[in-house]
């Protein structure tokens, strides 16, 4: 890394497909690294290490000391990083802040720095602004060094998912990607903070993952109004102080997570010791009252196809799930099937002379509930965006839907040339793929729900299919059907746009037209 030209954004850590790319941030603008920890601590900081000025916390805060470090003993080679980074050397252009070079020659500095990096305490989650992408990327990721392939355009989506809330998320996981590399035993990527805290993660199979996610949220949710029955019944032993804060604990930000896992820290130490029953029952039941995040993780195959059935009742019920689409527009997995989210004129399995028809429109179909919050997002593309979806997702009282625009090696890219992100931007400047948000919130106030948030296209689809070479070889062995998909895939593009823009651009609050009196029948006719 060239680290003296970092601007200290952050971008090259939210892209990173393994993870190996850390930010750690100074707690006290007066006092240098190492942080809140004596040098007997953590030993002597090295000379290589470099910090940088990044603006954290709420409010007009100070720019604080960052170190930026990258595990060169997991690194992928993928380019990415630096494919993304925006700082530019002014006196050699063609070198940015982080740049690819030989591994050997720095290899043992930058161990060294990595098990320094490692031994700094954690920045105070309270103090963040989690909507600005620059600092909620200083969280700890709790998904890291996955094994996904080089490049991978799904992981970054999940370390984001863990880093806001992996320390309380329960996560059931479709068969697919996604579980091999999230369940590669005897290792894990999942992590565990300093706490002891960590996602909870288990896969359930291609047919029936959104019952199985379902099913945690059903059963977390009796035993939390268990607990707090418990709690009521209890006041007297565990003091009524005590128990009216659980009781009317404000969950929906950081500040209200730790104060309520405070609360139940002593509550805890109040049911030590007792022997009735419902209070050795409400130990066993403490840890449920902190709120719990459940997130329902699979790709496209999974939720446009073989599991749909069931991922459609489960967002009907209204019940709090986040579900979390990973669409590499294939099925990635096993082979490079063709699923329903292929999208026109693709070459894949099962559809070697190019898909004929159109991508099935999943968020479309799940916004006629009106009552589930529905987002497509590709982070390549709008960072912000995606994080912003993320957190009006788990905001949202019901079920949300996150379609993630994941680009893959089975899309025919050179994904080692580090050219994912720029995929993504070819899609959505094409207007292959749309970004909006459907918050049913915003009905409830008079204004429309969809958001959408993508310009109008301004390049052609075809320029975007090209770059690919699922639909490049088409070109090659059906050019007469190729060209033919392509116009139509064109067609297919500019259609959901106006669709697109027409709903965005309802005024909410007009009221409905008078539907006109319906003809008389024959019968009726006098």
């Amino acid at each position: 890394p060239e680290k003296i030209r970092c601007v200290a954004c952050g971008i090259c850590e939210r892209e990173c497909p393994p993870k190996c790319i850390h930010i750690e941030m100074e707690t006290d603008t007066t006092v240098p690294i190492p942080i809140n920890s004596s040098e007997a601590e953590i030993g002597a900081v090295p000379t290589t290490i470099d910090q940088k000025k990044m603006k954290v916390g709420t409010g007009k805060p100070a720019r604080r000391p960052a170190v930026f470090e990258i595990d060169y003993g997991l690194c992928m080679y993928c380019g990415i990083c630096v494919e993304v980074c925006p700082a530019r050397n002014k006196t050699e252009a063609k070198l940015k802040a982080i740049n690819m070079r030989p591994q050997a020659p720095l290899r043992d500095q930058e161990r060294a720095n990595w098990d320094f990096f490692l031994k700094l305490p954690e920045f105070d989650r309270r103090k963040l602004k989690l909507g600005s992408l620059r600092q909620q990327q200083i969280m700890q990721p709790l998904f890291e060094f996955s094994g996904a392939c080089s490049g991978c355009g799904e992981t970054p989506y999940i370390k984001l998912l863990t880093q806001l809330y992996g320390d309380r998320a329960v996560i059931a996981n479709a068969t697919g990607c996604s579980s091999i590399y999230g369940g590669n035993l005897p290792t894990t990527p999942y992590a565990k903070n300093n706490d002891g805290r960590g996602p909870t993660w288990c896969n359930s199979l291609f047919e029936d993952n959104a019952e199985f996610g379902l099913g945690f949220r059903v059963s977390l949710d009796k035993q939390f109004e268990f607990a707090l029955e418990l709690v009521r019944k209890l006041g007297a032993i565990i003091g009524q102080d005590l128990a009216d804060g659980i009781l009317t604990a404000n969950q929906s930000d950081e500040a209200g997570i730790y104060e309520q896992r405070e609360r139940v820290a002593a509550l805890k130490s109040k049911l030590v010791g007792q022997t009735t029953a419902e209070a050795r029952l409400l130990l066993t039941l403490a840890d449920k009252l902190v709120k719990k995040s459940v997130w329902i993780l699979g790709g496209d195959g999974w939720a446009y196809d073989i599991g749909y059935g069931g991922l459609d009742h489960v967002l009907a019920t209204g019940h709090k799930v986040n579900v979390l689409v990973m669409d590499t527009e294939v099925y990635s997995n096993t082979g490079g099937q063709c699923s329903k989210a292929t999208p026109r004129g693709a070459v894949a399995k099962f559809a070697a002379g190019g898909k004929p028809g159109g991508k099935k429109d999943l968020g479309l179909i799940a916004m006629t509930y009106g009552h589930i919050y529905v987002a497509s997002v590709a982070m390549g593309y709008k960072d912000e965006h995606t994080l912003k979806a993320f957190l009006e997702a788990e905001s949202y009282p019901g079920p949300s839907l996150i379609i993630a625009y994941s680009h893959c090696i089975a899309h025919g890219i050179n994904l080692d040339a580090g050219v994912g992100a720029k995929q993504q931007k070819l899609a959505v400047e094409s207007g292959q793929w749309l970004l909006y948000r459907f918050d049913p919130r915003r009905a409830d106030r008079g204004e429309n729900p969809l958001q959408l948030d993508s310009a109008a296209p301004k390049g052609k689809v075809q320029d975007y299919l090209m770059s690919e070479n699922r639909f490049k070889m088409l070109t090659k062995s059906k050019p007469e059907d190729a060209k033919r998909f392509f116009a139509q895939a064109q067609q297919d593009a500019d259609r959901r746009w106006r669709h697109y823009q027409f709903l965005a651009g309802r005024d909410a609050s007009a009221p409905a037209a008078t539907p006109a009196k319906p003809a008389a029948s024959v019968d009726q006719q006098p």
